[in-house]
């Protein structure tokens, strides 16, 4: 006797692209759904359990506004007809299919030699890039830039420490995009 696996169809938008409907477990993780099904592993599985943000994604509310969305513990049918970007998602790509410009957080990354392993910088670039959004929408002091900042980042876990090269590019971005801090 052998275990049935029961599916349900899942439609989402991931990284522009219009995907399903798709017959996916009902019981499956979004990032599984992301690694085994689009072949997108940027989002990475650090502790399963939701604490070091590794997994994260980029989801568009239906305000336009962005928010994070871990993958380790949400099911992929919460995606259903979501807006969804992944780090393969963030960069520019040309018409056929070559990065033409990385995103503002990845160059400002990549400046500040902002990661060790690279494990959790999906997870890094994911947390920056709603910050930045929640920025042109709410611009702040700028002497609160450096606790808006730890407060935003402060749920990603980095095993190599090197929490300060990406707080240090982080704040570089934000203090030279104009309209994130009040003048």
């Amino acid at each position: 006797m052998g275990m049935t696996i029961v599916t349900r169809k899942l439609s989402l938008t991931l990284n522009d692209k219009a995907i399903g409907p798709i017959d996916v477990p009902e019981t499956m993780m979004m990032q599984d759904f992301l690694h085994e099904y689009e072949n997108l592993t940027g989002s990475r599985m650090g502790c399963g359990q939701g604490i070091c943000h590794a997994c994260t994604v980029v989801v568009e509310k239906d305000d336009g506004s962005l928010e994070e969305m871990r993958t380790c513990i949400v099911g992929a049918h919460w995606f259903e007809g979501r807006k969804v970007r992944t780090v393969e998602g963030q960069a520019k790509l040309g018409t056929d299919g070559e990065i033409v410009a990385l995103s503002p957080v990845q160059q400002a990354f990549i400046e500040h030699f902002a990661f060790q392993c690279g494990y959790c910088t999906p997870g890094f670039v994911t947390g920056a890039t709603v910050l930045l959004d929640k920025l042109k929408r709410e611009p702040i002091e700028r002497d609160a830039v450096e606790q808006t900042i730890t407060d935003a980042l402060d749920r990603h876990i980095c095993r190599c420490t090197g929490y300060v090269r990406y707080f240090e590019a982080v704040r570089d971005l934000v203090l030279k995009t104009p309209g994130l801090v009040k003048a």
